[in-house]
């Protein structure tokens, strides 16, 4: 009778024991989520007890003990990922701990449009909720920044890829500047290497003037010529985009003859050269319709206000040509071109 009594005892009392806590185990750990589909988000710096907290008190999980132990025993405390996660219905504690270790965050989607200029990009990203626009340009005119991505310039301006984009909320300004510089390097790659008279950086600047200048993306390689043959010849550019660049800040939407006449780094009115530097930031077309400009001996162009441009080859054509389509436009505004300017 003893021996059985120190047989219950020593042998089948803990294994009942054992196989009771595993059949627990096994129960609380089948136990399921039962509420709808939720967005669950793990901020950054959040501790592990805080994560385990949370979800708890939202009913994710049923046990947040035993979630712990399990997280512990995988050896995964440290490593959940930032940002807000889907946790489906009917997850079970395992499911909501793999979603939260290996899962990917749901992303939030920014598009920059070609040719916007890097304030416009920092209000854009600012919309979508990655930031505020003023620590953005501040990014982008920080030397040791730019430096560190490898820019040649003063800002980022050029450099950030039109396309569109999709974060994790709380990823940094710095990690979203260097993605958009980093798919500069990747589209563009050896692109603007091999002009005969540019520099890389160079072809990203008349690029951006370019996209500027037209509407018409067909018409790029034309206007790419009309640039490099005055630059050929010495000319000045007298684009209007970069004089409205270089007085940004202080733009009203209104570009006036004492504009045009004042001295910035950035306007081709005053400047026999290249601007300081990109005034936008140019699709690959741009910069291909640069390294491949049309064939042409066009050395101006004018707008016939539907997007599209006449091209001449000399000063009397292109006044003939202003002439007969600032006619129209007075015929349609009341106002010649040259009074809309003033």
């Amino acid at each position: 009778m003893i021996k059985k009594t120190l047989l219950f005892t020593l042998v089948v009392a803990p294994l009942t024991a054992a196989l009771l806590i595993g059949v627990t185990v096994w129960f609380l750990y089948q136990q399921k989520y039962q509420g709808p589909e939720v967005v669950f988000t793990v901020r950054p710096g959040d501790t592990f007890g805080q994560v385990n907290a949370r979800l708890s008190q939202q009913g994710i999980i049923s046990n947040p003990r035993l979630f712990h132990w399990m997280a512990r025993y995988k050896q995964v405390m440290e490593k959940l990922r930032a940002g807000p996660f889907t946790i489906p219905s009917n997850s079970t504690m395992p499911q909501v701990l793999d979603v939260l270790v290996y899962g990917q965050p749901n992303l939030s989607g920014v598009t920059i449009p070609e040719g916007r200029n890097m304030y416009q990009v920092a209000g854009l990203l600012e919309e979508a909720g990655f930031g505020t626009k003023s620590s953005f340009i501040d990014l982008m005119k920080d030397p040791s920044f730019i430096q560190s991505l490898g820019v040649e310039g003063p800002t980022l301006e050029g450099y950030l890829f039109p396309e569109t984009y999709k974060f994790a909320p709380g990823t940094s300004e710095r990690e979203i500047l260097s993605s958009m510089v980093q798919l500069f390097r990747r589209k563009v790659g050896t692109i603007a290497e091999g002009h005969p008279f540019l520099k890389p950086h160079e072809v990203v600047i008349l690029a951006s003037v370019v996209e500027k200048e037209t509407g018409a993306k067909e018409e790029r390689p034309q206007i790419a010529s009309v640039f490099l043959n005055r630059l050929k010849k010495r000319m000045r550019l007298e684009s209007d985009p970069t004089t409205i660049y270089g007085m940004w800040e202080n733009y009203n939407g209104n570009i006036r003859k004492d504009d045009l006449l004042r001295l910035t780094p950035y306007n081709t009115y005053k400047i026999p050269r290249l601007p300081l530097g990109p005034i936008a930031n140019p699709s690959l077309e741009a910069i291909q319709a640069v390294m491949n400009p049309a064939e042409t001996e066009y050395l101006f162009f004018v707008s016939k206000n539907d997007g599209t441009h006449v091209f001449t080859k000399n000063y009397q054509d292109h006044v003939e040509a202003v002439n007969e389509w600032q006619r129209k436009r007075t015929n349609r505004t009341g106002k010649s071109w040259r009074q809309l300017k003033q």
